[in-house]
């Protein structure tokens, strides 16, 4: 089996070289083209209006200047000389749970796999943001192996990609692993305005906002209850439940 590796937080991230560990227990044929510099929060963006640089780091392991998106699109039309046969996005370090799934890299890159017609898997540890900052890595490490197996297993439709977020907690802690839905969350970025040493304004976006509604059977749960959440997305965006409320709006 060829796997090929990508992830958002850029070629020297330590979620990378856990993934690499990862697939290996599949495959020795393994493939890494990620980005040169952490591409977190860009989505689905493909850079159309400036030149890309590939860089060889290391053997069958490239840096591109580009967004996951384009890592995949450049390991597919142009590194390898053949598709690989999964791609895995990731270790994030983070959840890429409920609606931030449209804004994470790690994210897209398994999307533009399966928009290429590849099985593909994103991968995301979650970890306390407001305490020690320290990711469990051996957590996902130690059952993302099982997981990816049984999502293979399940053989799903082309156009349907999987979402898989690690809780923070001890492997020992995990409870058990679930397929869930998408979770949601209430808007939580906000504008924190500054000042420079001239006066001269800048802004960071920043994270905030009231705590979740818990809905069960999410992806939201499940971490919170220290549960591997898996959660099949798909491509097509296409709101079904509106479809006869509109025709009939435009044909009267």
């Amino acid at each position: 089996m060829r796997i090929l590796l990508t992830n958002d937080d850029g070629i020297n991230a330590p979620g990378l070289e856990v993934l690499e560990r990862i697939a290996r227990q599949f495959s020795d044929d393994v493939w890494t083209v990620a980005p040169e510099t952490d591409q977190s929060g860009v989505g689905h963006a493909m850079t159309l209006s400036a030149p890309m640089r590939l860089r060889k780091v290391g053997d069958q392991k490239f840096a591109l200047t580009g967004t996951p998106t384009d890592c995949v699109i450049m390991a597919v039309r142009e590194v390898l000389d053949r598709k690989p046969d999964l791609i895995l996005s990731g270790v994030n370090a983070g959840q890429n749970i409920g609606d931030h799934v449209l804004y994470s890299g790690t994210v897209a890159g398994a999307m533009e796999g399966a928009f290429l017609g590849i099985p593909a898997m994103a991968l995301s540890q979650a970890f306390d943001f407001g305490g020690s900052r320290t990711v469990p890595w051996n957590t996902v490490e130690t059952a993302a192996s099982e997981a990816i197996s049984k999502v293979l297993a399940a053989n799903l439709p082309a156009d349907v990609f999987v979402n898989i977020n690690f809780p923070n907690c001890a492997p020992e802690e995990i409870v058990e692993t679930v397929v869930v839905s998408q979770g949601k969350f209430e808007h939580g970025l906000f504008i924190d305005k500054r000042r420079d040493g001239r006066g001269v304004s800048y802004y960071w976006l920043t994270f905030g906002g009231p705590p979740p509604d818990v809905k069960p059977e999410t992806d939201v749960e499940a971490l919170r209850d220290n549960k591997i959440a898996v959660s099949p997305l798909k491509l097509d965006l296409t709101e079904e439940r509106c479809m006869a409320a509109l025709k009939s709006s435009f044909s009267s």
